[in-house]
């Protein structure tokens, strides 16, 4: 087997490994489809697939009520993926002071917890964001254990996770939020790189002594 063959066996294996995620498209977008539900019990059902699946809507408190327009929706990583990031997207607006934009994940096809606890018992994980995180990976952040949330360690495996955001300073927000879906590396593939990868070394050095 020539050299060249051999690197071309090696590029397409990573191609395989490193280059799972694929582009996807807008997942649910407030100002088309409708509001998001307003309750966790009964969460907005939403489809992500295998790449960048972007989230938008809009969230605040009514000046006059008092009432906070809470967004809660909910998705399964299928089997054979994961969820590697959750990415605040260009346009996200915060109203108030750090704490005020919240996001919450529960493991499971509900958010359970009150909107009145005064814990964070039961989440998953939650995270404060504002426009400084535009452009970052909160999920790190989210899988923080505070407050009594589980915690997690990142990526997320396949199963369904449920979230709740909301804004409670007076005013209307937007907010974009991208998931991204991936393939996990497997052990196998990570041994096959290598192999072949020392395979190559050593048919070059082989060939260099015949030129």
């Amino acid at each position: 087997m020539t050299s060249h063959r051999l690197r071309s066996i090696v590029l397409l294996a990573s191609a395989f490994l490193y280059g799972t995620v694929a582009h996807g498209d807008t997942i649910y977008n407030e100002s088309i489809s409708g509001d998001l539900s307003n309750s966790g019990l009964t969460p907005t059902s939403v489809t992500v697939s295998l790449g960048s699946n972007d989230l938008f809507g809009t969230t605040g408190k009514n000046a006059t009520t008092g009432t906070i327009d809470r967004d809660y929706f909910t998705f399964t990583v299928a089997q054979g993926m994961e969820l590697t990031a959750i990415t605040v997207l260009p346009g996200t607006q915060t109203l108030g002071t750090l704490g005020d934009s919240f996001i919450g994940m529960e493991s499971g096809p509900e958010v359970t917890v009150s909107t009145a606890a005064t814990t964070a018992a039961g989440l998953l994980g939650w995270d404060h964001y504002d426009t400084g995180d535009i452009g970052v990976n909160i999920l790190p952040q989210m899988g923080t254990s505070g407050l009594g949330s589980t915690g997690f360690t990142g990526p997320l495996p396949a199963g369904t996770y449920s979230f709740w955001v909301q804004e409670a300073s007076v005013g209307t927000v937007n907010y974009g939020l991208e998931f991204t879906v991936a393939t996990p590396e497997p052990a196998s593939w990570t041994m096959l790189l290598t192999g072949l990868a020392a395979l190559v070394g050593k048919t070059a050095r082989r060939a260099a002594r015949f030129r």
